[in-house]
């Protein structure tokens, strides 16, 4: 495969599907949060620190529509619904695993070059969002 530029993500390619899945930093918590395996809708709020119920219920359904997680229902009084990787959803737990430890080793890193930036880098991006806070305050 080429790594120049316009090749490896063209906009029907399949490394750019899989970037467009992983790319939501609730995807990436909800598929990591399952590693280790199902939990029930409630178990992955409190999990994932922050995320809202709305939220979550929209990231399981991209994810099932994509294949990567599945719904069990149980017929039970009262209903009880968890939630579980696929088998390609299982394939994603080592890049996840790997990216999680470039965050911890690289984190602060990141963080101390966003504050040296300022809200806005030199490229006049803003550097605001998951690692700062964003504008207008918590939950924009």
């Amino acid at each position: 495969m080429s790594l120049r530029p316009g090749i490896a993500f063209l906009a029907d390619c399949p490394a750019l599907l899989a970037m467009e899945l992983i790319a939501s930093k609730w995807s990436m918590v909800t598929l990591f949060a399952l590693t280790d395996g199902p939990l029930r809708h409630g178990e992955l709020v409190e999990l994932s620190g922050g995320i809202s119920r709305k939220v979550l219920t929209q990231t399981l359904r991209r994810l099932q529509a994509s294949g990567l997680v599945e719904r069990h229902a149980y017929a039970e009084a009262p209903p009880r619904v968890e939630y579980a990787l696929t088998e390609l959803g299982r394939t994603l737990e080592e890049p996840i695993r790997m990216l999680t430890a470039w965050a911890r080793e690289n984190g602060e890193a990141v963080v101390a070059f966003r504050e040296a930036a300022g809200p806005t880098g030199a490229d006049g991006a803003d550097r605001t969002g998951p690692v700062g806070t964003p504008p207008g305050g918590p939950g924009r």
